[in-house]
């Protein structure tokens, strides 16, 4: 008995994905080291915080280098007064910044990293968003 000639049964493939849309929830996205970077560029980290709204980690980041840029203008503030007020000891606090921007670059790489830097005060205070 011979088989008879039986075509094979048509194989199915899928759709690829529409172009242009966002990745499902837990999906890496292929821009997510640069909205890590910017995160953490003060006004700017309102970009990764409305672009990347399926990825927590971004989201974490992002919630974190915009509630550090408020703290930084709130200082800002307290040391012009201090510096209108006593013009040097405000001139030896302007000595700060250099601080805050070594912070800024030990956060974007520990964020491209995968990693997290918890700063006391200005962390708690991002969680709760």
């Amino acid at each position: 008995m011979s088989e008879p000639n039986v075509p094979p049964p048509p194989s199915y493939t899928p759709p690829p994905p529409p172009t242009g849309t966002t990745p499902p929830p837990g999906a890496v996205s292929p821009n997510r080291s640069l909205m890590l970077v910017l995160a953490y560029l003060g006004i700017l980290s309102i970009i990764p915080l409305v672009v990347e709204k399926n990825d927590p980690e971004v989201q974490w980041h992002a919630k974190h280098g915009l509630v550090l840029f408020v703290a930084e203008i709130i200082l800002g503030i307290v040391i012009a007064m201090i510096t209108h007020v006593m013009p040097f000891a405000g001139c030896v606090l302007w000595m700060i910044w250099p601080l805050i921007l070594i912070l800024h670059i030990v956060m974007i790489v520990k964020a491209v990293n995968g990693q997290r830097l918890l700063i006391p005060g200005i962390s708690e205070f991002a969680d709760r968003f």
